[in-house]
């Protein structure tokens, strides 16, 4: 699949997905033309990808997890288990954050309307 498809499928930019390339984080191959070629599961990678940098991860933590998230279970080792715990862990305590913020957001909004 050709970048622009890839881009066009996963809602991102061709300058992101050669950004992500030149991270490691994605991979392709040169048609004889030089153009960049994606096997099928490269849109979901990149979907995968946005999400975790949305979810606060840098690029270079994003590279070590990614063997982690789409391993099979059974490769897990306890160092695995704790860096995937310890970021779940994080994000699960800037949701929290997020969800203070929204209901304080929520309580001016109700009062300013009620007022």
């Amino acid at each position: 699949m050709r970048i622009g498809k890839v881009a066009e499928q996963s809602g991102v930019s061709v300058r992101s997905l050669r950004y992500y390339e030149e991270q490691g984080l994605l991979h392709s191959t040169r048609s004889e033309s030089g153009q960049r070629l994606y096997g099928m599961g490269a849109t979901e990678r990149v979907v995968l990808i946005q999400r975790l940098y949305a979810a606060g991860l840098s690029s270079k933590t994003i590279l070590e997890l990614l063997p982690c998230i789409e391993a099979p279970v059974e490769q897990y080792t306890p160092l695995v288990a704790a860096r995937l715990t310890q970021e779940r862990d994080r994000i699960n305590t800037q949701i929290s954050e997020l969800m203070q913020t929204r209901d304080k957001l929520e309580h001016v909004i109700t009062t300013a309307v009620g007022a």
